[in-house]
């Protein structure tokens, strides 16, 4: 398991896989290259993230282990988890790797920090994914309305557990509600609710670190007029994925994400839900692997 030093001496992990996974030299612009994942929860061992539906095969994927996640150490400090204090973790693994600008993909939470990363190191992204991303870092929320129409999707409302999940999601667009109204919502997180899916759901919180959680976003994390400057600035292409029936990051949202930067595009994926490269693995990895080329 390769690791590597943060800069207040926490020992953090990474994992490569890929096409080109014996060298992760280079610049990040033809297949093989480095693709330097950072993953949602927040503070989600990164091992949910796999092979991200075959783009493996396109390139090599560098996942990192957010502190106290995964294979990585907790820190001797809890308010080293908050969001943009690691931002200078994801730079410490590019200088262990010896790359120079980099392609960087961050999912849902993972969103927040791979911002914050392109704000603060502009000249060390190459490309920018940002896959059904969190927004709080550059300060957007997604209406109640917006969440109640992603849930609202045909191939949902037949379902047996539609009318308690839709319910709760209207407690918690209210806000009311709590912690178990909130495990009630979960089928609206992926395009279909299936074994699968259930699975995936229930080893998530088998992954993820709470404390870490907590602190991730907490008070003095985001910037959000500072970022959304920077990134107005940030030149390179970015792409935003989103999928039709997300209510974490409804398409509304991640439109209005994309539209911070001068060069951008969205995808929506029919039919998905907060992780599309498990509701279609062929369009996700033909889509991201595309623009990354």
């Amino acid at each position: 398991m390769p690791t590597f030093s943060a800069p207040d001496g926490t020992l953090l992990a990474y994992h490569v896989s890929g096409s080109g996974s014996g060298s992760c030299s280079g610049s990040g612009s033809g297949s093989g290259d480095p693709l330097l994942c950072l993953p949602g929860g927040p503070l989600q061992d990164s091992a949910y993230l796999g092979d991200l539906g075959g783009l493996d095969a396109h390139r090599t994927l560098i996942r990192l282990d957010l502190r106290g996640t995964g294979a990585s150490a907790v820190p001797e400090d809890p308010a080293s988890y908050r969001c943009d204090r690691l931002v200078e973790d994801v730079e410490a693994l590019r200088v262990h790797l010896g790359l120079g600008a980099v392609d960087v993909l961050g999912h849902s939470a993972g969103a927040n920090l791979a911002a914050l990363y392109t704000a603060r190191y502009p000249e060390r992204v190459s490309r920018l994914v940002l896959v059904t991303p969190g927004s709080a870092a550059v300060g957007l929320d997604a209406a109640g309305e917006e969440r109640l129409a992603a849930a609202r999707r045909p191939w949902r409302e037949d379902e047996p557990w539609f009318p308690e999940a839709y319910a709760a999601l209207e407690e918690l667009t209210s806000g009311r509600g709590g912690p178990e109204t909130f495990q009630a919502v979960a089928p609206f997180f992926h395009g279909t609710w299936d074994e699968a899916a259930r699975e995936r759901h229930a080893e998530s919180h088998r992954q993820r670190n709470g404390e870490g959680a907590a602190v991730y976003g907490s008070e003095g994390a985001y910037d959000p007029a500072a970022t959304r400057a920077a990134l107005r600035e940030f030149g390179r292409p970015v792409l935003a994925v989103a999928g039709e029936g997300d209510v974490n990051s409804p398409v509304e949202t991640v439109t209005a994400y994309a539209d911070l930067f001068p060069e951008s595009r969205l995808w929506v994926l029919a039919g998905g839900g907060h992780f599309p490269w498990h509701d279609d693995a062929e369009w996700f990895t033909e889509k991201v692997a595309a623009f990354l080329r």
